[in-house]
């Protein structure tokens, strides 16, 4: 660095902040002493980062740098009513805490608070870190903040703008699992049931997966997902309660027609219409949870990793703070967090071998 300071005629320092991309120094100065810096064969040091990055985790608490956790829901903890959304916010909270942070939330629906001036507040408590966390999609607005001033990492897909690194579940390769495991189970006919805003949420994310998976049987074997339009005005945009439960002449119909021999679905979305028509599981048709909450064998299905999702964005949000990343990135990029299987009672398998076909199943099972 001294070697570069001589050449450029500056000082030591303005050469470390250079280097580390600090926003304090204008752009024109940080790319000519960068460029020097290329010239003359400067690499840094990988490990004097790693001791950094160790001494800012032995801060006393209380000295620990802070980071936003930023929601946009109904009400300032609306967001708590929804497991996947509280397990986002503890992961994030651990794993600052790890790193040498300290997690803050704040409500960006807070009254007569616009989102410039919550831009301002951010910037005068020295929060340069930002976590993009729960967002109602009725509330999916451009955030109008002074990016240049802040590094950001979103979870899940609201709001869309502006671009931002994002972290979310994996829910083509969730409902892509299902259906494998459902196939090595002995099953041939299996049908996906979703409201189509759940579906539209993540991109079509949910029936991308299924529909992938179904092409490897045989024609006769692909029932069509029951992919249903109805959505509640009053929707959060989220699973829940029985708000959003299949219309029932609907699914009546398209169980009759397609005689599912396993239903892939989220529980408020089939379970009481099954109830309804007299249908038992699994013993009339089984079942796979595709938002798995206990793990207790007595359904199978998927848990979505959603503390894992926490984890990862304050991670990806560390390394941009680390090396002074700020303002929007020009090339946003996406991390994907899959989830884990777990067998159980509604999902009991056929012992049939691979080569039989559905129909012949039913008869034998």
């Amino acid at each position: 660095m001294a070697d570069i300071a001589q050449q450029a005629g500056v000082h030591v320092t303005t050469v470390s902040l250079a280097l580390r991309n600090h926003p304090s120094l204008p752009p024109a100065t940080r790319e000519r002493l960068q460029s020097l810096a290329r010239q003359i064969g400067y690499q840094p040091d990988p490990a004097l980062r790693a001791l950094i990055a160790y001494r800012r985790q032995a801060l006393p608490p209380k000295e620990r740098p802070p980071l936003a956790y930023l929601t946009h829901w109904e009400s300032e903890w609306g967001w708590r009513d929804h497991p996947a959304h509280v397990d986002f916010h503890r992961g994030a909270t651990s794993r600052a805490q790890t790193l040498g942070y300290r997690l803050e939330h704040f409500w960006l629906g807070a009254p007569k608070l616009s989102l410039r001036r919550m831009s301002d507040i951010l910037v005068a408590r020295g929060i340069s870190g930002l976590v993009i966390g729960s967002h109602q999609p009725a509330y999916d607005q451009p955030l109008d903040f002074d990016w240049p001033k802040f590094s950001a990492v979103k979870i899940d897909f609201f709001p869309r703008e502006p671009k931002l690194h994002n972290v979310t579940n994996d829910q083509r390769a969730i409902s892509q699992l299902a259906l494998q495991r459902v196939l090595a189970a002995g099953y041939r006919r299996a049908g996906f049931v979703a409201p189509r805003w759940w579906d539209e949420a993540v991109d079509l994310g949910w029936s991308a997966g299924f529909l992938a998976e179904q092409q490897r049987l045989a024609p006769e074997d692909r029932i069509p997902p029951l992919i249903y339009p109805e959505r509640p005005s009053s929707s959060p945009g989220l699973p829940g309660t029985g708000d959003y439960l299949v219309p029932r002449d609907l699914f009546a119909a398209w169980f009759r027609r397609h005689r599912p021999e396993v239903l892939i679905s989220y529980a408020p979305f089939v379970l009481p219409r099954l109830a309804e028509l007299g249908l038992r599981v699994p013993r009339d048709v089984a079942y796979v949870e595709i938002f798995l909450g206990a793990a207790d064998g007595r359904v199978a299905g998927i848990r979505q990793n959603c503390q894992r999702v926490g984890e990862l964005a304050v991670e990806i949000l560390a390394g941009q703070l680390q090396q002074y990343n700020f303002g929007l990135p020009p090339f946003p990029t996406t991390t994907l967090v899959e989830g884990t299987w777990c067998d159980g009672a509604s999902l009991p398998i056929r012992r049939v071998r691979p080569a039989v076909r559905a129909g012949a199943a039913r008869a034998t099972a």
